[in-house]
């Protein structure tokens, strides 16, 4: 099938800007020709997510609460990473910040995107070995609860749905497909 754009923008304007995020408004023709609006949410980082395994195969997963979803949420170390930044580097330091833990090996597991029917966000995840705990500096912004515990009891968390925040999912799915075919 070819790949092509089948929307028409006639106008866009953007509605609104922080730090982290813009919003954009433009006035479209759809695929079928008729007229319409479309909200985009453009991200000024990258989501980074990152799996740290232990030599005993144990991880470590930060809970919080998420002001969006109005919910507690248990999941791997994520944050952000500026655009102008080398992933890994941001992945690092985010380890680091929320789990004290630095990591000697790094394996880029998955690139997806959040949320692509209104937003540009892409998400990196790793795998990170080699661990030796440090201390943990939260931001301003964080209250987090560290979490150490089995790969297996992780994995079956995001199976039966007490992990849900998309990056968690997808990394230990993808991390536990990676340790049946023996790539890890």
């Amino acid at each position: 099938m070819e790949e092509h754009n089948p929307w028409t923008i006639l106008d866009s304007r953007k509605i609104y800007e922080n730090n982290w995020i813009g919003v954009t408004e433009h006035q479209v023709l759809n695929p079928s020709g008729g007229k319409g609006i479309y909200g985009e949410v453009h991200f000024r980082n990258y989501a980074i997510g990152i799996l740290p395994l232990d030599q005993d195969m144990n991880t470590w997963l930060v809970g919080q609460y998420r002001f969006p979803i109005k919910a507690y949420s248990w999941e791997i170390p994520e944050g952000g990473g500026p655009l102008g930044l080398e992933p890994l580097d941001s992945a690092k330091r985010e380890l680091q910040e929320e789990t004290g833990l630095i990591a000697t090996e790094w394996m880029e597991v998955q690139r997806m995107h959040l949320s692509n029917s209104v937003s540009n966000e892409l998400a990196i995840i790793y795998i990170a070995r080699g661990l030796t705990m440090g201390e943990a500096e939260p931001e301003e912004t964080e209250e987090l609860v560290l979490r150490k515990l089995p790969f297996e009891e992780a994995y079956h968390m995001a199976m039966d749905g007490r992990i849900t925040d998309s990056m968690s999912v997808a990394a230990l799915l993808k991390t536990k497909i990676l340790l049946l075919e023996g790539k890890l």
